[in-house]
């Protein structure tokens, strides 16, 4: 069993400085942290896994092949293994938390 505390990833997150912070990994699946900020570029690959998208904070469109889903606090979006996505027009700082089934690929992680 493991507990988190959003303020705590979030500062975890903040520490290394990079956008992601993976802080869950079993072999069913894999948490992480993903933080934009307000009007830069994701750029994300498509993943060999299932993605589930739970939108913390901030406002932006996510693009998943040719849909344009605009997210917000409280948004939740399934994205399926393999399928083109990223978010873009981010307008306010993005934080969410990024659910992959199975866990992701440890050979290829988000940047």
């Amino acid at each position: 069993m493991d507990a988190f505390t959003l303020a705590e990833l979030l500062t975890k997150r903040e520490q290394t400085g990079k956008p992601y912070h993976e802080f869950l990994r079993v072999p069913a699946m894999s948490v992480g942290v993903y933080h934009l900020v307000k009007g830069s570029a994701d750029p994300q690959q498509p993943h060999s896994e299932d993605e589930l998208y739970y939108v913390v904070q901030g406002r932006a469109v996510l693009q998943v092949a040719d849909k344009q889903i605009p997210v917000e606090p409280g948004s939740i979006v399934y994205v399926e293994a393999h399928a083109e996505h990223r978010f873009h027009s981010i307008e306010e700082d993005l934080t969410v938390l990024v659910f992959f089934a199975p866990a992701e690929n440890s050979q290829r992680k988000k940047e």
